[in-house]
């Protein structure tokens, strides 16, 4: 994705802030939120596979699949 940045100088020359097109920071912002599903989604299987190392190693009495969608 080109995106057509313009940057904003003190008199320095120092940049302190970057501007661009309305049109453009709707698609970085959608590109964003795609990103953070996906980051979310992976967090959420990490734990979910963890969870379930932790309950093979556990001697305590397992719950199926049929047994949890009951209780919803």
């Amino acid at each position: 994705m080109k995106i057509a940045i313009q940057y904003l100088n003190d008199s320095n020359g120092t940049t302190q802030a970057v501007q661009l097109p309305l049109s453009d920071w709707e698609k970085v912002l959608e590109r964003m939120k795609k990103y953070e599903q996906s980051l979310k989604l992976k967090s959420d299987l990490k734990e979910a596979f963890e969870q379930v190392s932790r309950m093979k190693k556990s001697k305590r009495k397992k719950q199926t699949l049929n047994e949890f969608l009951d209780e919803l």
